[in-house]
């Protein structure tokens, strides 16, 4: 406020000189000078018109700009919630994986940059077991210990979901079928090491069973879910825990 005052009053002070000047200027034209209450109005009504008709322009001005950079920062703030409500839409909310839409969408987005790649399908073997004896929140933290297991077999770069209770899918980027192999093997080999201990005293094993096919160039991802799909089931029926691979010309 005190810079709005004395900005005004400045403004005032410089509308009753040019007054002064002008009547001054206009009076000697004419043969005539500017004095006693002439002089006083020449000074005077400027001081009493401009200087609350500026501090009032001066005030709105500063409260308009205050109001613009609130409105700019409710934007930006706002901005930022819809981008992270919109990172949090894309994520299964127990275990930080991309949920089933999202990624599918990565996908198909990755494969538009490159054909080249791998899908993995993750099951988790006899898990209604785990919730039928220890019940569903135990069975949560099993997801958690093998969807932990789960990245950490895989490479920095790949693409992994949750796409349905306790089937998880990695889409390997760039990797060859015997990169894929490997990598699937690795995530198999990581969720049986891993001692699940749920009331504390005897372990529950857990394991994965992988169904895997090499991405052929111009296949959809229907048709990469349905090769990676029959090969998991093929993984159930040979037995569980373990990677059945289908082999490039089967995939194609």
């Amino acid at each position: 406020m005190k810079s709005v005052f004395f900005k005004s009053g400045l403004i005032a002070i410089g509308s009753a000189l040019a007054s002064l000047v002008i009547a001054t200027a206009t009076m000697a034209m004419i043969g005539g000078r500017v004095d006693g209450f002439a002089l006083v109005l020449c000074v005077a009504c400027p001081l009493l018109v401009a200087w609350p008709a500026s501090g009032w322009t001066l005030y709105q001005g500063r409260r308009l700009r205050i109001a613009h950079r609130e409105l700019s920062r409710a934007h930006a703030e706002l901005a930022a919630a819809h981008r992270r409500l919109a990172e949090k839409a894309k994520l299964d909310e127990m275990t930080g994986m991309l949920n089933r839409e999202a990624f599918f969408a990565a996908i198909d987005g990755t494969r538009r940059k490159s054909d080249r790649g791998a899908l993995l399908i993750i099951d988790a073997d006899h898990f209604k077991k785990i919730n039928d004896n220890y019940g569903h929140l135990t069975g949560d933290d099993a997801l958690l210990e093998i969807s932990a297991a789960i990245s950490r077999g895989v490479r920095s770069g790949d693409v992994l979901g949750r796409i349905g209770g306790e089937e998880f899918a990695a889409f390997l980027v760039g990797a060859t079928p015997d990169e894929a192999r490997r990598v699937a093997e690795r995530i198999r080999h990581e969720v049986e090491m891993v001692r699940f201990r749920p009331d504390r005293e005897a372990t529950v094993p857990l394991t994965v069973s992988i169904g895997g096919t090499p991405c052929p160039q111009g296949a959809t991802v229907p048709e990469l879910m349905r090769a990676a799909d029959r090969k998991l089931y093929e993984a159930k029926r040979s037995g569980r825990n373990r990677t059945v691979f289908a082999p490039v010309q089967a995939a194609a």
